[in-house]
């Protein structure tokens, strides 16, 4: 069951450089919202 994917799709994930931006701009992100107070445990003079 092997799907033929996209050079480009192939590209994108073999490319470390790709993966470590996603990687750190979801890193932000989780960041962002637990840091916004939206997390479900707050602690630590909130």
């Amino acid at each position: 069951m092997t799907r033929r994917i996209s050079n480009f799709k192939r590209f994108v994930m073999m490319n470390p450089i790709i993966q470590f931006f996603k990687f750190i701009f979801l890193s932000i992100k989780v960041l962002l919202i637990v840091a916004g107070g939206h997390g479900g445990t707050r602690e630590t003079g909130y």
